[in-house]
């Protein structure tokens, strides 16, 4: 069973990636560097959660095209 995150992390995650489709990765530390420059997300563990699901999100886009 997988996580099961609140929407609004969702929405940012998934926003995040389609205005700056470019700028992430497969790699979770280098999302994380991405979502804390691209947001104003002041906690650390929203900021990790929204990286975390952007990583997911990034890996789940690439195995369909």
């Amino acid at each position: 069973m997988g996580n099961i995150r609140p929407t609004y992390i969702k929405r940012v995650a998934v926003e995040l990636v389609k205005r700056y489709p470019d700028q992430f990765t497969l790699d979770f530390q280098h999302n994380k560097e991405k979502v804390d420059e691209l947001t104003d997300v002041t906690i650390k563990a929203m900021r990790n959660k929204i990286a975390g699901y952007v990583t997911r999100y990034v890996q789940r886009f690439n195995k369909q095209n």
